[in-house]
């Protein structure tokens, strides 16, 4: 998998120039352009126009440019994917996925590019190594709202009720070298909440969080970037193994734990990121 970052990812309307231009200057990872649910249906259309053209001008740096699609089962999902063909983004998001089958009809009709699932629905939630598998396929994005509905769940900060679902995504995931983005917290005016769900989702294995406020950026970049204690375990753990192993050992103990190759293997991980991090910022 790619070391790239994708500690915040920020939904920004389709149809609102400002927010577009405004999003040249966040310290976003990645950017979801949403033609979906943050456009109303009477604005789609021009929507897709305004973005288009704010897109061509660039401008956005090393962040990833990801557009969200309607879905096909609506007048404007295959128009949304004809207007970026050939166009300057990372990938195209897809709502609402159930099956690797909508992902075969998108690939045929944008080539090139990679595609992004929207895990938000029971069905494809139980699909999800199927959906996993596409060879296109790049990246999952958990939409926690949709399936809050689809489940009748009560709210709970732990999001018992629909963990299941998301670690059915997350294992699917894991398996096929996929990016994994974590739902949205609503309350953007809530940071210790926010700062809980990003430290959850990080300990599930999530790379990253997306967001519905500029002002949840730096919450979730440190909470999904390596600590500097992490950095400083990990720089440890890689040169007590390399020591270990020019004496003829196969384990090196660090902090009074055992370290072997495959906490090297994560170890190098963690640096990796972190340079990556460092690298965005330049």
């Amino acid at each position: 998998m790619s070391t790239r970052p994708y500690r915040s990812v920020l939904y920004i309307p389709g149809s609102k120039e400002r927010a577009l231009e405004k999003a040249r200057t966040l310290p976003a990872d990645a950017i979801i352009f949403d033609l979906e649910d943050a456009v109303a249906p009477d604005a789609k259309v021009d929507a897709r126009a305004i973005l288009k053209a704010e897109l061509g001008k660039g401008g956005y740096g090393n962040r990833a440019k990801i557009v969200r699609i309607n879905g096909f089962d609506t007048k404007w999902g295959k128009d949304d994917v004809a207007a970026f063909v050939g166009a300057d983004i990372d990938a195209i998001l897809m709502p609402k996925v159930d099956n690797a089958s909508q992902l075969d009809e998108l690939a045929a009709l944008i080539p090139d590019v990679d595609l992004w699932a929207m895990m938000e629905t029971p069905l494809g939630m139980l699909n999800a190594a199927e959906i996993a598998a596409h060879p296109r396929l790049k990246g999952f994005v958990l939409g926690t709202n949709d399936l809050a509905k689809e489940l009748n769940t009560r709210f709970r900060a732990d999001r018992l009720p629909m963990m299941g679902g998301l670690h059915l995504c997350l294992l699917a995931a894991k398996a096929h070298g996929l990016v994994i983005i974590d739902g949205v917290y609503n309350a953007f005016k809530d940071d210790e909440g926010l700062r809980a769900e990003c430290a959850q989702g990080r300990d599930m294995g999530m790379d990253g969080k997306t967001l519905i406020h500029p002002a949840q950026l730096d919450i979730a970049n440190t909470a999904f970037a390596p600590s500097e204690d992490e950095i400083d375990l990990a720089q440890r753990q890689i040169a007590a193994f390399e020591d270990a192993e020019a004496s003829g050992q196969g384990v090196a103990v660090v902090d009074g734990k055992i370290v072997e190759n495959l906490h090297v293997v994560t170890a190098k991980g963690i640096l990796a990121k972190a340079k990556a991090i460092a690298d965005m910022a330049k």
